[in-house]
């Protein structure tokens, strides 16, 4: 398909999805009723037809993570478990081992990240409107592709932002191989919206224990010192990080990596500007996985309520109904609940007000 066709096909679908009786209105009107606000979720996956056939292919030879759910998935049930959890919108993303390896070449990885990207904004964007907003994924580590990939999701798509894995080829966010990628994000202002995977260099490391109970927490913290000892975070100042996992074990280790910083004192006192607190002070962190006293009190020690978003991991976690009980039962105010359910993604998303 060329790339003026492409344009017409896109930009077709999303103005029949305006005028379409599927627009979604109507499905959260269903459910507002029962909605404790009009959440945003930042952190829910899909699959597209083409891509779940590049899974089936790739599962015949290695099992890929999740494979028995994408073949139930539809935008119907994402948009049935949102208004069950009062989620008004979804910013979609895609993530599994699939798209943290390479293809046999750069150009089928390029046209698997496109037909997702293209699908999402046709078929979910377009036809649900209000109800979906888009990270596109990029071919990484392959660059020039995703400088490309930047320029036609941002330009075109008109996506909310990408999202990356925490590592591509044991190299993490950070790493000098990727910084013409973060210099066009930075031009752009753009959100980067960072999901984990077992990095190749830690699978497996315990039986009995999952790469998702461990080494994704793990990898998310690794992405975060890497960008912030590489300076990428400083260089980057314009770039809006958001975080899976309330930041994964980042909290754990907050007195290793920011030392006096995190001291009462130093909590309480100003931040230097460009330091390593300031910077994790200015990230953003979802929730998925993380709704319980534990972890959200101790985030909020750390970083700002201002900081922490809604995210669900649906449908690899419980729904949104989950998420939401979670919370309540986590000690916060009604002040923050707002903040995090809605209030803090609308200063990254406005135009979902």
């Amino acid at each position: 398909m060329t790339d003026f066709n492409r344009r017409t096909f896109v930009k077709g679908a999303l103005a029949l999805g305006a005028c379409s009786a599927l627009t979604g209105h109507d499905l959260f009107a269903q459910g507002a009723a029962t909605a404790p606000a009009r959440l945003i979720d930042v952190h829910q996956h899909y699959v597209s037809p083409g891509y779940f056939a590049v899974m089936t292919r790739l599962n015949g030879a290695s099992p890929v993570q999740g494979y028995g759910l994408w073949s139930k998935y539809t935008p119907g049930l994402a948009i049935e478990a949102m208004d069950q959890g009062g989620v008004a919108t979804t910013i979609l993303s895609q993530f599994s081992r699939a798209i943290g390896v390479r293809f046999a070449n750069d150009g089928e990885t390029r046209r698997a990240v496109r037909e997702l990207n293209e699908y999402a904004t046709a078929r979910m964007v377009g036809a649900y409107k209000g109800r979906f907003g888009l990270f596109a994924v990029l071919p990484m580590p392959d660059i020039d592709g995703s400088l490309r990939e930047i320029e036609y999701a941002i330009d075109t798509l008109n996506a909310d932002g990408v999202a990356l894995l925490t590592s591509y080829d044991d190299k993490w966010l950070g790493d000098p191989a990727f910084d013409a990628v973060f210099a066009e994000l930075n031009r752009r202002k753009a959100v980067v919206f960072v999901h984990p995977i077992d990095a190749s260099c830690c699978r497996p490391v315990m039986n009995g224990v999952t790469p998702q109970t461990l080494e994704y927490p793990t990898d998310t913290t690794r992405a975060i010192m890497n960008l912030i000892v590489s300076n990428t975070a400083t260089r980057c100042p314009d770039v809006k990080f958001i975080f899976s996992h309330a930041g994964g074990t980042l909290v754990s280790i907050a007195g290793r990596f920011l030392g006096d910083a995190v001291s009462a004192k130093g909590l309480a006192g100003p931040v230097e500007p460009n330091s390593r607190l300031a910077h994790v002070r200015r990230f953003y962190y979802d929730t998925a996985g993380s709704t319980n006293p534990v972890q959200m009190q101790s985030l909020r020690l750390l970083v700002p309520d201002s900081q922490i978003v809604f995210g669900t991991d649906y449908p690899f976690a419980n729904g949104p109904a989950a998420h939401v009980a979670g919370l309540r039962d986590s000690g916060l105010n009604a002040q923050t609940m707002q903040g995090i359910y809605r209030g803090n993604a609308l200063k990254l998303f406005p135009k979902y007000a």
